[in-house]
């Protein structure tokens, strides 16, 4: 296919895909067979300062330009061509968080992400007042915690937006968003796929308690739906994001979309029962409604999919971390041995090794908190691991507790989904990085959820394929062509999936985990007190 992609390349036919993630920003060309070919990364960590979790605005263009140029070597060394034009292009990120600008574009305090757990009064006082949860992470959930706290800049705010809008307006001058990232700033009306015009009365009712005439619809990004135009790139967003100069302006972008969002379309999940778990710095599970829920549950978000259907979403701030930094750990001893490895290999071979572990973990409790958990009632992260003296304490355990511990935080949510409201799911797909190494993880969730659980071999290319797709669907949705339909015709017709479903020895083995999770829980809400 190398002189296809060329030609692609070469005629301006690929489209691309940007995801900026909590740990990596990727960009991912696609193919006319909807198939990723080339792509281009850099790694990036947000940063505590003062107390809120940030990425500095520097940080983003240094981190989006550094993965573009990755991408635009890549397609160099491997097509011997220039990237300079695109059949379409999107732009995803991390759902949620606040960034907020005046009259004159100016950013007036440093970007609050989702992960912050700095918002629960302005967060529940909303959620009675609209009886529609409004969780920590969303962004009116911030905007009104700052006018709470009497905080100087609310008077100023001009406009407000997630960090994906906020990429996109800086590419193409429109302040838009798909209506999946925007269900993450404020709530959604599920008949008129935009912001819920009562809710929006009450909030300015209640800025206006507070002397602010600030008018919340006025500051929100207009909300479109996937398949509909979200701008073209400007000579001056060319320019910043292709720092060559290489790339044209007047490509065509379609709405900006969060990264839960994304993975629906990456896992074909935007239909009813049928779900999805990401797995990455955070952990989600996504699940299309076939009807609204009876009643409001703080465990449980509503927002939408990229088309406008609502979902239910269980939320954890944490997954993946934790594992992740005793990879490294594991890493630094190997090197110490004299051993070199690779992190792939230690993946393998660690989660591998899980299998060997007892059903329960032999007595082992993880909780990977290195933020806040408001699904866990844990306001600051603080890592523990705690087990009885008399617990089987060995590797295999070991990794099979930081595995359950990951995915916990689901069974909060989730069996208030299955047992409450009796929601119908019939497919559970799994993607994100920790589904790379093959049958592991998918088993440890598949347990936790007590759902077969699908991967595809995709699994690991995650929303910036997602996105490229909902870029790649402007064509067909001129045409008249629904969204599932695009997706199941050209896109997942052909593609594998592994499902793996676990016995009943596994399921017990969890509960009896589980039960002591949340036995010892108290533990880790105390944990941020003394340390």
């Amino acid at each position: 296919m190398t002189n296809n992609h060329k030609a692609i390349i070469e005629d301006g036919k690929a489209v691309l895909g940007i995801e900026l993630g909590s740990t990596r920003i990727k960009c991912c060309l696609i193919d006319e067979s909807k198939t990723p070919f080339i792509s281009g990364e850099f790694e990036w960590q947000n940063q505590l300062v003062d107390g809120i979790w940030t990425y500095a605005i520097n940080d983003i263009w240094e981190g989006l330009q550094k993965s573009y140029a990755d991408l635009v070597q890549n397609v160099q060394m491997t097509y011997q061509v220039p990237l300079r034009n695109l059949k379409a292009l999107g732009i995803s990120a991390m759902m949620h968080g606040y960034l907020v600008f005046d009259e004159g574009d100016q950013l007036l305090v440093p970007f609050r992400t989702w992960r912050n757990c700095i918002s629960s009064e302005a967060a529940n006082y909303l959620t009675k007042e609209f009886n529609y949860n409004i969780p920590e992470r969303w962004s009116i959930a911030h905007f009104y915690q700052a006018v709470l706290n009497n905080e100087t800049h609310v008077s100023n705010v001009a406009f407000m937006t997630t960090l994906s809008g906020y990429i996109h307006w800086q590419l193409t001058g429109k302040k838009v968003l798909g209506v999946g990232d925007a269900s993450g700033m404020f709530p959604i009306n599920d008949q008129t796929h935009n912001y819920d015009e009562k809710m929006l009365s009450r909030m300015d009712e209640l800025l206006a308690e507070k002397n602010l005439s600030n008018k919340i619809e006025a500051i929100l990004p207009k909300v479109l739906l996937a398949g509909e135009l979200g701008g073209y790139l400007t000579e001056e967003g060319a320019k910043r994001l292709d720092t060559l100069g290489q790339l044209e302006a007047g490509i065509p972008l379609c709405p900006p979309e969060g990264d839960a969002g994304t993975g629906m379309v990456a896992t074909n999940t935007i239909s009813q029962k049928q779900g999805n778990v990401s797995a990455g710095t955070s952990i989600f599970a996504m699940f299309v409604l076939e009807q609204a829920l009876k009643n409001v549950y703080p465990e449980i978000d509503i927002v939408t999919t990229p088309d406008g259907s609502m979902v239910a979403m269980v939320h954890g701030n944490n997954c993946s971390t934790d594992i992740n930094n005793w990879i490294r750990i594991f890493d630094e001893f190997a090197k110490l041995m004299g051993y070199e490895v690779t992190k792939e290999e230690l993946y393998e071979k660690l989660f591998t090794h899980s299998l060997n572990a007892a059903p329960d973990a032999g007595g082992l409790l993880n909780y990977g908190y290195y933020s806040g958990e408001p699904l866990s009632g844990v306001i600051d992260g603080r890592p523990l691991m705690l087990f009885h003296p008399n617990a089987d304490f060995n590797l295999a355990n070991f990794m099979q507790s930081h595995l359950f511990s990951s995915f916990s935080v689901l069974s909060l949510g989730m069996n208030i989904l299955t047992t409450k409201e009796k929601v119908a799911i019939d497919k559970v797909f799994a993607h994100g990085g920790l589904f790379k190494t093959e049958a592991i993880a998918q088993k440890a969730l598949a347990t936790v959820l007590d759902k077969p659980v699908s991967v595809m071999n995709t699994a690991g290319e995650g929303g910036a394929w997602g996105i490229a797709l909902l870029a790649d669907y402007l064509t067909y949705a001129e045409q008249g062509m629904t969204l599932p339909e695009y997706l199941a015709k050209f896109v997942f017709e052909a593609l594998e999936e592994k499902v793996i479903t676990v016995g009943k020895n596994e399921r017990e083995g969890y509960l009896a985990y589980f039960e002591q999770y949340q036995q010892a829980l108290p533990l880790a809400q105390q944990a941020s007190r003394y340390i």
